[in-house]
């Protein structure tokens, strides 16, 4: 039995004790009701607040611009189209005249731009200047305003279309009403029905789905307090993503525990004790890898995306809280239930555990008699799905982030259409302005500047347009304004920056490719230190980790290969690899730490071959229920509208289902197999039967 401190032992009597199980339980069920009451509401977002680091280019051109004349509004674009494509009549133009007129009064500085007609006489466009920094309350009335005056009284056919900064806001707002009360409806459906297969008790799934369930919206409750402390606007996305980590990493903490106490039940009559040896079996392995997840999303915050310091913060929160509902609250519910919770199965003293003898058991005795064969398979299919990252493309415009319609977007491909100069928003030069003549003709001789002019001096400043002549969002578009950049940057005491809104795909790219090259690192890392603290070993936790970062490459490959292939995804999005990698290594791993850590506890007894060959064995069946089922948790990040969640979903899904059911299955067996002792080095695992000199001899081989 694993030997715990006093402290652990003293919190084993507390959520086992008669009374104290159920003082607990009212503790816990007391605090989820003060964080739901006190919570209150998350400081409100500012429409088109930017998503990049104060320190990026484009966010300190919009910091200039702020004191431009004009820049306190934020301009709507509506573009009237005939729905067949044809030419506009006099009776259309009438229309959209009368439409402009409705229009001025909810224009800032009462005053609507155009119509401007298209060149193909197909379209006409008006800009509406709304009101910059609103919430997004304000901005949400805002466009609807200017949606339905641009809508009324129009000629049957001809259909309006309302894109620019402030729709794509409030069409993205729009896109997630609802979105996280269905995924956490969907997410506790998929829980539900995966507890009840495993279980297949009618009432035992009911004890972990409802304390998994408490816990996550406890989590919530402090996320929206933590968002008030910090006055950080709530993020859709990120309370999503956390959601569906509480609801798979606490599930995973119950399936752990629960199969331990059933194996305590067998050998013990008193059902408290069984949960106190229970949680000295797997709570170690249980707070470990809640630390590990912890400590490995905290690594976010050095990253310099906003959004991504905001999520790391998130779920820390999150995980902790199901890291207590799990050794906290579960306990205490299960021994209040008592046996009969596993009723039609239930666990008796003495009752036959087929878990050392059965298929687990059978493919433990070949990984650990053939490794070899199965190490080469294995890094042979891990290559081959790894190749699928060949020739990858990255970025998603803006256009191209929806899963579901959205008319900002629609409207957006409209206007590239007709207004092809004007179908991407221009990029912004902000220089001195005694440079103003040679910032204006370096810019006008870039290669991809349609066209380049001065729009508005303040100060010392001049503000410069640059349409540029590439579809938005492309790789065209964003070479354009990496030469634009370029250009205007080596004009002399000019001090030029270019901003904009295809300048800020470019810097939040390049920001999530630094959070990659920082961050990754630093999530190896800590989860190398955690697996070297918890094994007392080096090469054991370095070979784990290699495993976890192969099993990301080959489905990170595997995604990109779906992605092209099926879903039809333009690209694979720049937040995905980090995001993947983050949560592949910090949860993967965990699967790793439940399977090594029994196996140094079976080593004790019968040495690391037979330890590894029980702990397949008897880890089998619970591990692979717990990997089955995170990882449909996280394909139901699809229920949200944003492609990149929903390939995070699939590349998490695909990378846990490979740990579960190969590296951890056969591939982790086998090289501990082919180490034996050695795995432990430069530790070992002592015997607890064997003299000393028997253990010397088993740490020289």
């Amino acid at each position: 039995m694993t030997e715990q401190s006093p402290f652990a032992r003293a919190v084993g009597r507390v959520v086992t004790g008669r009374v104290t199980a159920w003082l607990v339980l009212l503790v816990a069920l007391l605090a989820a009701g003060a964080v739901a009451v006190g919570k209150g509401e998350a400081p409100p977002s500012q429409a088109g607040g930017t998503r990049l680091p104060e320190s990026a280019e484009s966010a300190r051109v919009a910091q200039l611009l702020e004191g431009f004349p004009g820049e306190e509004t934020a301009p709507a674009l509506v573009v009237w189209t005939r729905e067949d494509g044809s030419a506009l009549t006099d009776a259309d133009t009438g229309a959209v005249a009368a439409a402009v007129q409705r229009l001025n009064p909810l224009a800032v500085g009462g005053r609507v731009s155009g119509p401007i007609p298209s060149g193909d006489g197909r379209a006409l466009l008006a800009v509406v200047p709304l009101a910059a920094g609103t919430s997004d309350e304000e901005t949400a009335r805002a466009v609807g305003d200017v949606r339905a005056a641009s809508r009324a009284e129009l000629p049957e056919g001809l259909r309006a279309q309302v894109t620019g900064g402030p729709a794509f806001g409030v069409d993205i707002a729009d896109s997630f009403s609802g979105a996280n009360t269905r995924l956490l409806l969907v997410t506790a459906g998929v829980v539900a029905l995966l507890l009840l297969v495993t279980y297949r008790s009618p009432v035992l799934w009911l004890v972990p789905l409802a304390v998994v369930g408490i816990g996550d919206q406890t989590a919530a409750g402090l996320l929206t307090v933590v968002d008030r402390i910090g006055n950080t606007p709530a993020d859709p996305s990120s309370t999503g993503i956390t959601s569906v980590l509480v609801f798979g990493a606490g599930t995973n903490y119950a399936l752990l525990l629960i199969a331990r106490y059933r194996e305590e039940l067998r050998r013990t009559p008193d059902r408290r004790l069984a949960m106190r040896r229970a949680l000295a079996g797997a709570g170690p392995a249980i707070l470990a890898s809640a630390s590990t997840v912890v400590l490995a999303v905290l690594t976010l915050l050095v990253a310099v995306l906003p959004s991504n310091r905001s999520l790391g913060i998130d779920v820390a929160v999150g995980i902790v809280v199901a890291g207590v509902f799990g050794l906290l609250v579960l306990p205490a519910a299960l021994v209040v239930c008592g046996r009969g919770l596993f009723w039609p199965f239930v666990p008796r003293v003495g009752s036959q555990d087929t878990s050392r003898t059965g298929g687990w058991a059978r493919i433990a005795d070949r990984v650990v008699r053939r490794p070899w064969p199965v190490v080469g398979v294995s890094v042979l299919l891990l290559a081959a799905l790894a190749a699928g990252l060949v020739g990858v493309q990255q970025g998603l415009s803006r256009t191209e982030q929806f899963r579901t319609s959205a008319e900002a977007v629609e409207g957006a491909e409209t206007l590239q259409r007709h207004y092809p100069a004007q179908g991407t928003e221009p990029a912004q030069v902000v220089a001195a302005a005694s440079a103003a003549e040679q910032v204006l003709a370096a810019a006008s001789a870039v290669p991809g500047v349609a066209s380049a002019q001065v729009v508005a001096t303040a100060g010392d400043l001049v503000r410069i347009d640059a349409a540029l002549e590439a579809a938005p969002g492309s790789a065209a578009s964003r070479e354009t304004v990496e030469r634009l950049r370029e250009a205007v940057g080596a004009v002399p005491v000019a001090d030029a920056l270019v901003g904009g809104t295809e300048a800020e795909a470019v810097d939040e790219r390049a920001a999530s490719q630094r959070d990659l090259l920082v961050v990754g690192p630093l999530v190896v890392a800590v989860v190398l230190a955690v697996l070297i603290v918890l094994l007392r070993a080096l090469l054991g936790p370095v070979l784990l980790v290699v495993t976890v970062l192969a099993t990301y490459a080959a489905a990170l490959g595997a995604g990109n290969l779906l992605f092209e292939n099926v879903f039809g995804f333009p690209a694979l999005d720049t937040g995905v690899p980090l995001f993947s990698l983050l949560f592949l290594v910090a949860l993967g791993v965990d699967y790793n730490i439940f399977l090594v850590t029994r196996a140094r506890e079976e080593a004790r007894a019968a040495g690391t071959r037979d330890g590894i060959r029980t702990a397949v064995a008897v880890t089998g069946g619970v591990i692979t229920s717990a990997g089955v089922l995170l990882a449909a948790v996280f394909t139901v990040l699809g229920v949200l509208p944003l492609i990149t969640l929903t390939q995070i979903g699939v590349v998490v899904c695909i990378g846990v289902l490979l740990d579960t059911l190969l590296v951890r299955t056969l591939l982790v067996p086998a090289i501990v197999a082919l180490l034996g002792e050695r795995f432990w080095w430069p530790g070992r695992v002592e015997r607890a039967d064997a003299p000393r000199h028997l253990q010397a001899a088993d740490a020289a081989r």
